[in-house]
């Protein structure tokens, strides 16, 4: 994002607002990893301790939802830099 229109002043906000929404999204992100690996593996609570089964579980859910969110970000980020390069051929090609 550009910011160089902004003052000082309203670019610290903006940079603020970016990373307060960063850290929510994040938050949010582990919440629901927490609530679908939980109600997935996590099915005997007569100890407090998993079974080796439940975090044999547990650790599977963590991987695949890491690699997955991996995979989004990556394919976000081709989408992202395809949209940029056809932005950038349009301007230069109504020039």
């Amino acid at each position: 994002m550009d910011f160089s229109g902004l003052s000082d002043m309203e670019r610290s906000r903006m940079n603020a607002f970016i990373e307060q929404k960063q850290m929510k999204d994040f938050l949010r992100l582990y919440a629901n990893l927490v609530d679908r690996c939980f109600a997935d593996c996590v099915n005997d609570f007569t100890s407090k301790a998993l079974s080796s089964k439940e975090d044999t579980c547990v650790n599977r859910c963590v991987d695949k939802f890491i690699k997955h969110s991996e995979r989004v970000g990556l394919r976000f980020g081709e989408q992202n830099a395809l949209l940029q390069q056809q932005q950038q051929q349009q301007m230069m090609g109504s020039q």
